[in-house]
């Protein structure tokens, strides 16, 4: 198995392994979940593997979820199929963390490219460790005790009826997160804020707050601020989707954009999500 990094700050090529193997051969295994803690996000070409050894190697991670909206494959739960081919809308193309509006975000996924366009549809992913570690100390200081909402109801609930949108609220409550996350594994600090991310609940101190203003805008600039730390390139890499690749990452650490510049061609990912645990 050959490792090759592709940006000094996220991402490595993964070659001369086929998952199908490796979801049998716990040596293997390791080496790759250990490469994903390094390195954040794996990428492997050419995987000629079904959706069995998909899933299989998939829960080689951990058990797998399904998604309120989007659903699985009725025959491997908790396959997700992301099929663009008839919809221009994408839910995909904001810079975000899967089920960040749970209380146990995904721990990662593992996504599979069946059909994608020539050109387009490419996926950027961030390093959400170096967005934290690089912010200044006093931003760093305002914002290490700091907690946030999140909610699923203004992003895929948006496009639907009003009495969907509230049931899907219903069924799905805002949860409240750290603003700054510890990995359970490595240690890390993650800046933990995403598009799903709505406000802070506990920034209303005398310490932040002597005027309205610093209240409201003040709050919402902050955090504006603290989303945008995902758009700078340094933290990227952008991989350029084939049939058959495979794409593994640690949505405890990154944040993902999936670019929505390829309609009407088509785009068929299916995507198994890991569950998480709660963050602290």
């Amino acid at each position: 198995m050959k490792i090759r990094p592709i940006t000094p700050s996220i991402g490595a090529e993964i070659s001369d392994v086929h998952l199908g193997e490796a979801s049998r051969n716990p040596e293997r295994f390791a080496a790759i979940r250990a490469a994903l803690l390094q390195h954040k996000v794996l990428f492997f070409r050419g995987q000629d593997i079904e959706r069995a050894e998909h899933v299989a190697f998939a829960r080689c991670f951990g058990e797998l979820e399904d998604h309120p909206v989007v659903g699985s494959d009725p025959e491997h739960p908790g396959l997700v199929r992301i099929y663009r081919s008839d919809n221009k809308h994408s839910y995909e193309n904001t810079y975000h963390c899967d089920g960040l509006w749970r209380q146990s975000p995904a721990m990662g996924a593992v996504l599979r490219c069946i059909e994608c366009p020539e050109i387009g549809g490419d996926t950027i992913w961030v390093n959400m460790v170096q967005a934290h570690d690089e912010l200044p100390e006093e931003i760093k200081q305002k914002i290490s005790k700091l907690r946030a909402k999140a909610s699923i109801e203004h992003s895929f609930g948006a496009v639907m009826p009003m009495e969907a949108r509230l049931k899907l609220g219903q069924d799905n409550p805002p949860v409240e997160h750290p603003v700054v996350r510890t990995h359970p594994e490595t240690g890390e600090k993650v800046l933990y804020v995403g598009s799903f991310t709505t406000h802070f609940v506990n920034y209303s101190t005398p310490e932040n707050v002597r005027h309205g203003i610093d209240k409201t805008p003040g709050a919402a600039l902050l955090l504006n601020y603290l989303l945008s730390r995902a758009t700078i390139p340094e933290y990227q890499v952008r991989w350029s989707w084939q049939p058959g690749d495979v794409v593994v990452w640690d949505n405890r650490s990154t944040q993902h954009y999936a670019l929505n510049d390829y309609w009407p061609s088509p785009r068929k990912m299916e995507r198994a999500g890991i569950v998480g645990d709660v963050p602290y």
